[in-house]
């Protein structure tokens, strides 16, 4: 079986919960033996040499970075055959991130191979394949990884209306459209006409990994403007209230809007996550908005480790309840929370217990693993 897998980024880079996503896909291909072409976009950080990389894996068999076409990019022909009709046709442009010349490198692409199957990551790329003569019967699957109308809404000229309509436009592109999480599922399912199939973000049990303690909390996070928030409320109206001897690992480019604090470890970036969180008590994940499954969650499950989190952090979850998170948007309850687990090894235990299992039923590779084989027997 032969599929192209079109994500814009570089999956090796793991320092994002999307990334970390994409990459388990192309774990789970290399683990089934599918052969896999990878497609991208060049950036500074996404280069020639990091795509080597990744074949060198043997995660990809071929690997593609679509570049934008600078030299004819101001001509005629450019406001002709790009500019004029996107606005003739009023298209909104936040779900269209495709530039002069993607669309074309994407089609010889199409052009000079035969897939069964060709995967598009993000709805804001599927002008890739719309109205595309080179598709050649392959099956269309688009994984969302987000509901993409939620995250514009701030935006000026945002109008819920249009914006969803123009979603689920999108979407129905698509034969199959994947959805991170049961939430997701609940709201595309309802409008779209393809088939929507919930496939969580898979992990391996790592329940074996602990190790001795270093840390009592793990704070993993990026630093878009969701976590900056929530960590700005987490360093200021939780932290304060905790025992002045816990240590915190803090992990990720939030590191950059966090202050220099006593007994908070800050680390950019590290090779090895796994190690870290196998050092920690406890993960935590304030986060006051956003949608979608958060990884870092996820990962934390995998380890069972209990999590303290606001109510958005559980958001992608089957189960609300009973799954080793503890939930509230409270920070006197938050703290107390974190107190608890660290000081009760009784509690502790039994939140441990219900990390472990919600993992194994629902987040496990073997479990996620079996969805996608459905999809592709």
């Amino acid at each position: 079986m032969k599929i192209l897998y079109f994500y814009p980024e570089n999956p090796a880079a793991l320092n994002q919960g999307n990334n970390a996503r994409a990459f388990a896909l192309l774990q789970y291909f290399k683990n089934r033996n599918h052969k896999i072409d990878y497609v991208g976009i060049a950036s500074k950080s996404f280069s020639e040499g990091d795509l080597e990389a990744i074949k060198n894996a043997n995660l990809i068999e071929n690997g593609f970075l679509l570049k934008r076409d600078k030299r004819i990019s101001k001509t005629l022909s450019y406001l002709f055959t790009y500019a004029i009709p996107n606005k003739l046709k009023g298209r909104i442009r936040d779900f269209d991130r495709t530039r002069f010349g993607h669309k074309e490198q994407f089609s010889k692409i199409l052009k000079d191979n035969q897939y069964d199957y060709i995967i598009i990551s993000y709805a804001y790329w599927a002008e890739l394949i719309r109205e595309n003569k080179h598709l050649k019967n392959a099956k269309l699957i688009i994984d969302t990884h987000d509901f993409l109308t939620s995250q514009f809404q701030n935006q000026k000229r945002f109008n819920l209306g249009k914006y969803f309509d123009k979603e689920i436009e999108v979407l129905n592109l698509f034969q199959k459209v994947w959805v991170i999480s049961s939430d997701e599922n609940y709201v595309f399912s309802q409008f779209v006409s393809s088939d929507v199939i919930t496939i969580p973000h898979a992990l391996e049990v790592k329940f074996q990994l602990n190790s001795t303690k270093k840390y009592d909390l793990v704070y993993v996070a990026s630093s878009n403007e969701h976590n900056v928030k929530s960590a700005k409320w987490f360093f200021e109206e939780v932290y304060p209230k905790l025992n002045a001897n816990l240590s915190t690992c803090v992990v990720g480019k939030i590191n950059e809007h966090i202050p220099e604090l006593p007994n908070v470890t800050k680390m950019h970036f590290v090779e090895d996550l796994n190690q870290v969180y196998s050092e920690s008590r406890v993960a935590i994940c304030p986060m006051l908005s956003g949608t979608g499954l958060k990884i870092k969650v996820v990962e934390a499950l995998s380890f069972g480790l209990p999590v303290v989190c606001n109510e958005r952090g559980i958001d992608g979850l089957l189960n609300k309840t009973n799954n080793g998170c503890l939930v509230t948007n409270d920070a006197a309850t938050f703290s107390k929370h974190i107190e608890q687990l660290l000081a009760d090894n009784n509690f502790y235990g039994q939140q441990q217990t219900l990390a472990k299992n919600f993992f194994l039923n629902y987040l496990s590779t073997e479990v996620v693993y079996s969805e996608l084989d459905n999809i592709f027997k």
